[in-house]
């Protein structure tokens, strides 16, 4: 491989950047070296080879910095700044585009806090529930105008995702176990065997598009307050041109991996409103574990490239953690259907939302919400206030016949549901018990009870919610007749804490583990 020795020097001296003696931070990873000087990122290709990248030649090396400088400038222009040449000057010496024979290439970058990285904020506790849905529409938005590719994807692409994850786990044989391995692979090429007509229609109809294909929570920061996507895969068509649910299992494996169970459902849930991407649910087990064994060979190989005993046991430890975990996203997980009703304010969705990732297969249950399935048959954001009209009689029997549709094709694709509405009408809750035993699966339906003047306040209180109900349609729910309840009846008007363990003794019941 190239001696990259002078231009790493280059790039780490102060002086380069007009910078004071010790002001360069350096960064290393399997693939690059970052150097942080002042308010400017240089990122440098390794010359190195791996079964999915070569950085080995200059050459290369330009041409995957041009290729990310384009790919990144999509997502955050901000942070992408241009490709320099690091040449010789005339006095023997290097500069940046200096005119003489190129040594090597970098990409420039602006600097941003690092405190403001995902992996950071997911370590100090900091993915706020805004936070979250912020990133889920970010997510949504990027894979609504990525370029579509009819080529890739499909069937095909994900084999040669398991082929490559095979190939690479056979060059690790000392870090990751060669049975285990093998019996993963086993299990992905059967899960691939169940999926692949869906996969291919799924890119047949537009879905495989030129995305991320690197999307884990070390790859997002916050820029001026917003979550902001960067380093976008540009070394491999076969990584970035892809299921847009396979870029998102990404994140979603990377929270579950950190035990961040809630986190992942709740992008998962925000991003599938958005998206309107229910369809593609039966790939998700498959899409989360080949996540996980990517990580896991990767984690591998910088454990082997690792000089010290004690960072090399740690990354070694962390590659079979990614291992386990890419088995156990792909054992089986009978889905459960849970109706959550009750009158508006008292609580439906906060419970169903808190008791959406207790349901297996991770990351949790699919929430179908009335209010927000009203906005998405309107063609307008889940946010955005509807009229009257939208609430007629005709129109609500229309959610429920979509709530219903909806849940019993995702319960057939092997996913938990909760159902998030009123269920005033008892026909309502009856057809809701109903597609749970055409699915064959267990039912549990909750009816959350709390007082006029709690559920009042919850109502006046809400501010960017999908409910349009109102003090009145309170009023009107209050003086209808919901007739013979025999849903688990659970007194809502306490604290969230209390509440949600009232729901979880019903489940529990219900559902044992």
């Amino acid at each position: 491989m190239d001696d990259q020795s002078e231009a790493i020097r280059f790039l780490a001296d102060p002086a380069t950047h007009g910078l004071e003696a010790h002001a360069v931070e350096r960064i290393d990873t399997h693939a690059s070296i970052v150097f942080l000087a002042g308010e400017r990122a240089f990122k440098l290709k390794r010359a190195v080879r791996y079964p999915y990248l070569d950085y080995s030649a200059v050459a290369l090396r330009e041409a995957a910095c041009r290729a990310e400088f384009e790919l990144n400038r999509r997502i955050a222009p901000m942070l992408y700044l241009g490709v320099r040449a690091i040449a010789r000057r005339a006095d023997g010496g290097l500069g940046f585009d200096a005119g003489g024979a190129v040594v090597d290439w970098v990409l420039e970058m602006r600097r941003f806090d690092a405190k403001g990285l995902f992996d950071r904020l997911a370590e100090d506790g900091a993915l706020t529930p805004e936070l979250l849905r912020a990133l889920a529409d970010t997510i949504a938005a990027f894979h609504a105008g990525a370029e579509r590719v009819a080529a890739a994807g499909g069937r095909a692409g994900i084999a040669a995702v398991i082929d490559g994850n095979a190939a690479s786990f056979r060059a690790v044989p000392a870090i990751l176990d060669p049975a285990a391995c093998a019996r993963l692979e086993a299990a992905e090429r059967a899960a691939l065997d169940a999926v692949a007509a869906l996969l291919d229609r799924r890119r047949d109809e537009g879905r495989v598009r030129r995305c991320h294909g690197d999307l884990h929570l070390g790859n997002i920061c916050l820029v001026d307050g917003r979550p902001t996507l960067f380093d976008a895969v540009e070394f491999s068509a076969a990584i970035n041109e892809i299921d847009v649910l396979y870029d998102l299992a990404f994140l979603l494996m990377d929270l579950l991996y950190r035990k961040l169970d809630a986190a992942a459902n709740a992008v998962m849930n925000r991003y599938l409103d958005l998206a309107r991407d229910d369809h593609g649910m039966a790939a998700l087990p498959l899409f989360l574990s080949l996540r996980a064994a990517i990580r896991a060979h990767v984690t591998a190989a910088a454990a082997a490239a690792q000089r010290g005993d004690q960072q090399r046991r740690q990354k070694a430890a962390a590659a079979r953690r990614y291992l386990a975990l890419a088995e156990t996203l792909l054992a089986p997980a009978p889905p459960r259907l849970v109706a959550v009703g009750g009158l508006s304010g008292s609580g439906k969705s906060t419970i169903a939302q808190a008791l959406a990732p207790d349901l297996p297969p991770a990351p949790g249950a699919r929430v179908l919400r009335s209010d927000v399935l009203r906005k998405t048959l309107l063609d307008v954001p889940p946010e955005a206030r509807l009229p009257a009209a939208a609430y007629s009689h005709a129109m609500n029997k229309q959610i429920y016949v979509a709530l219903n549709q909806t849940a019993a094709r995702i319960l057939a694709a092997g996913r938990s549901v909760i159902l998030d509405a009123t269920f005033i009408d008892p026909k309502d809750r009856a057809a809701a018990e109903q597609v749970a035993r055409n699915a064959g699966v267990p039912f549990a339906g909750l009816w959350l009870e709390a007082r006029p003047e709690v559920m009042a306040a919850r109502i006046g209180a809400r501010q960017g919610d999908a409910s349009d109900a109102t003090a009145a349609v309170l009023e009107r729910q209050l003086e209808s007749d919901p007739g013979p309840i025999a849903w688990h009846r659970v007194e809502s008007g306490g604290t969230l804490a209390r509440v949600l363990a009232a729901a979880r003794r019903v489940l529990g019941a219900v559902h044992p583990r």
